[in-house]
């Protein structure tokens, strides 16, 4: 009798036992020699409730936005909406007010000459005065240029050093290649911003029987009630459905990339240099 309490006292508590497993199973606790095991073990944080789902997509996205290029979220130069130094007074206004933006690159007379950023704001007094003229010069803020291998996190430093919320992008050759501004990394670890000139626009269009049209930003919950599909979101590692393309395919999928989902296959239809925009969905018999 007296063995047997020895034995049972000897050993710890069931309780200690769980919180040392619990402690060691810890993903902060394990030394990590890549990024891949960082995320990982961030994963296994949020399965093991020790942080939210938002903060480990939000963590492992900051973690791999060190490998991300400003050519690889850049608005290229055909999207840019540009003032040249030589436009007058009425024309700057009148593009102001088309595109909605609030800050401009301003070029020179040559070729991939940056003057300057025009802030839309700095144009609001003109406005109420009885002439509209008005020096663009003396109104231009210091450019920043960056090179398209500069790294997105690096260039998210810069901004928030310089108090700054756009670069011109050049390529190796001195020519301008696009535009970045600090929203555009920032949708890389958040998502999507929509602002006031976004629109919204219908996620699922239905175009024919059984064919659809769907938004990459939809959520993949909201997907897969919309169609019924048996698969728990909670099982797959995204929370859209353009995230769960890149996922699959591990970098950003061309126009013409499927994958297959239950009954669905789900086809890229629309996509630029920075993301999935829309989808074509077929159901199949």
């Amino acid at each position: 009798m007296n063995q047997k309490l020895n034995n049972e006292e000897s050993k710890p508590p069931s309780k200690i036992l769980n919180k040392l497993k619990k402690y060691f199973r810890n993903p902060f606790f394990i030394k990590t020699t890549s990024i891949s095991e960082v995320t990982d073990f961030l994963r296994d944080a949020a399965d093991q409730n020790i942080i939210d789902r938002e903060a480990e997509s939000i963590a492992s996205k900051a973690i791999r936005l060190g490998n991300i290029t400003v050519k690889e979220i850049m608005i290229p130069k055909v999207d840019m909406v540009t003032i040249q130094i030589a436009e007058n007074s009425t024309e700057i206004i009148n593009k102001i007010i088309d595109s909605g933006h609030s800050r401009y690159p301003v070029l020179g007379n040559e070729r991939n000459e940056v003057e300057g950023i025009l802030l839309a704001k700095d144009i609001l007094p003109k406005l109420f005065k009885e002439s509209l003229d008005f020096n663009l010069n003396e109104m231009l803020r210091d450019p920043n240029v960056v090179p398209e291998t500069k790294k997105a996190d690096s260039l998210l430093e810069e901004f928030k050093k310089d108090r700054s919320h756009m670069a011109v992008v050049i390529d190796e050759y001195g020519e301008i290649s696009g535009l970045i501004t600090i929203e555009d990394i920032l949708e890389e670890l958040v998502g999507e911003i929509e602002d006031e000139h976004d629109f919204e626009e219908e996620e699922i269009i239905e175009i024919s029987n059984n064919s659809y049209i769907v938004d990459s930003k939809i959520e993949l919950e909201e997907f897969i009630s919309f169609f019924k599909l048996k698969t728990d979101p909670l099982t797959i590692d995204a929370e859209t459905l353009g995230g769960l393309f890149i996922s699959k395919f591990g970098v950003l999928p061309k126009i013409g990339d499927k994958i297959k989902l239950e009954k669905l296959s789900i086809e890229v239809s629309d996509t630029d240099n920075r993301r999935i925009k829309k989808l074509a969905v077929t159901k199949n018999k």
